[in-house]
């Protein structure tokens, strides 16, 4: 049986130390991060995680600004804005919440933030950064991930490493972390043959596709740790609605050495990582040595 890897708790003791760094700077160097997030639309979900991002970014002890417009905002408004955050020294970290509307093209407004506020970790110089071993910010979800395996795991070099997913987002910078931890990597898709038995091979397996319960238990490598970063709503008993991730919990907990749940596990940290990205880039561009984890 599988030990469960509680992200939850994770996050909660890396907001712990993210709040501590933030009460430093404030004694030290009279400094407070401050994070603008941008809201485009009405989206349900992107409202909770608006919703909760600002609550914890204020529970850290920083400043959160948060900017709401509605759906037919144009891309030129939405650029202009950005670029005012960009000049706004009270703003560390600028997050554009994703999707945006149609009108929009995201890969623009992506690319506008400065690189260095880009606290998501999408802009295209910080993909460079991350995938030529150069310090920069890094996305949040696999950096929360990475976070996870080397507490459960201490040193991960040498191990084999698969990761199910090739997006932007996750899979690929999952995969750049992993192989600068020294693990030999593997990033699966659709199109792998014999998928089963790729993942088969893994000692550390990362499951980003965003397909309910697509990985069974006897796709995993007896004593693997499983990382699973789906969050995927379904039907349940009697009409409700559940939510799992993209492996199936009960046979791969039976297989694996440490798993993480859905929820409670990878997407807890999601946030965490954001404050963390937010201090590290206030830190960045102040000169100060960024050291509280």
């Amino acid at each position: 049986m599988a030990k469960r890897i509680d992200g939850k708790a994770f996050a909660e003791g890396l907001r712990e130390r993210v709040g501590e760094a933030v009460s430093s700077l404030q004694r030290d160097h009279g400094l407070t991060p401050g994070l603008a997030v941008v809201l485009v639309g009405e989206d349900p979900a992107s409202q909770v995680y608006v919703r909760n991002k600002g609550k914890q970014t204020l529970e850290a002890g920083m400043k959160s600004f948060e900017h709401k417009l509605p759906n037919t905002t144009s891309e030129t408004e939405l650029l202009g804005l950005v670029n005012q955050l960009n000049a706004d020294p009270d703003v560390h970290g600028i997050l554009v919440q994703l999707p945006l509307p149609d009108q929009i093209d995201s890969h623009a407004v992506i690319n506008a933030i400065n690189p260095d506020k880009d606290v998501d970790g999408f802009h295209l110089i910080n993909v460079g950064r991350l995938s030529t071993g150069a310090s920069g910010l890094v996305p949040c979800t696999p950096l929360g991930c990475l976070m996870l395996l080397k507490a459960k795991l201490g040193d991960l070099s040498g191990k084999n490493a698969v990761v199910v997913g090739r997006s932007n987002i996750v899979g690929k910078p999952m995969a750049a972390l992993l192989l600068a931890e020294s693990c030999t990597v593997t990033i699966a898709h659709s199109r792998t043959q014999d998928l089963a038995e790729v993942c088969r091979e893994a000692d550390i397996l990362v499951a980003a596709v965003g397909r309910p319960e697509m990985i069974p238990g006897g796709w995993v490598k007896p004593g693997a740790t499983v990382i699973d970063v789906g969050i995927n709503r379904i039907e349940g008993e009697e009409g409700k609605t559940r939510l799992v991730g993209d492996v199936d919990y009960a046979s791969c907990e039976a297989v694996a050495g440490a798993i993480t749940p859905v929820p409670g596990g990878v997407g807890p940290m999601t946030i965490a990582c954001l404050l963390r990205n937010t201090v590290q880039a206030a830190c960045a561009s102040n000169g100060i040595t960024f050291d509280f984890d």
